[in-house]
């Protein structure tokens, strides 16, 4: 069995449920989803948005201690936050939990970085 999400530095039980509910149920998982995509995936399955917990599974999936983000870095990633939380805020709500469900089973498939360029 693959290690679990609180596997990851920085991150401990509540990580495994709040991320679980959106299908990402091991630090492998999370870690081929990249943070940002996992973190937007566990607030459209309902997750709360939170700086710090975000920029900790950040700084986690580094390897690096949670309080190693400062300065410019933090800022950057405040700005990846916040665009992360609206778009979840911006999901219609009657299709997330079904937008969850046919991610995790593979159904959809979420764009490529390439998508974006």
């Amino acid at each position: 069995m693959s290690a679990p999400v609180s596997s990851i530095r920085n991150l401990g039980p509540a990580a495994d449920i709040s991320y679980g509910r959106a299908g990402i149920n091991t630090a492998r998982a999370l870690r081929a989803l990249g943070p940002d995509e996992a973190y937007l995936r566990m607030l459209l399955a309902g997750g709360r948005p939170h700086f710090i917990g975000y920029y900790a599974m950040v700084m986690g999936v580094q390897g690096r201690p949670w309080n190693d983000c400062q300065g410019a870095e933090k800022a950057a990633l405040r700005q990846r936050f916040d665009a992360l939380s609206a778009r979840a805020r911006a999901a219609p709500p009657q299709d997330v939990a079904i937008d969850v469900e046919l991610r995790r089973i593979g159904v959809i498939v979420p764009p490529s970085k390439a998508d974006h360029r």
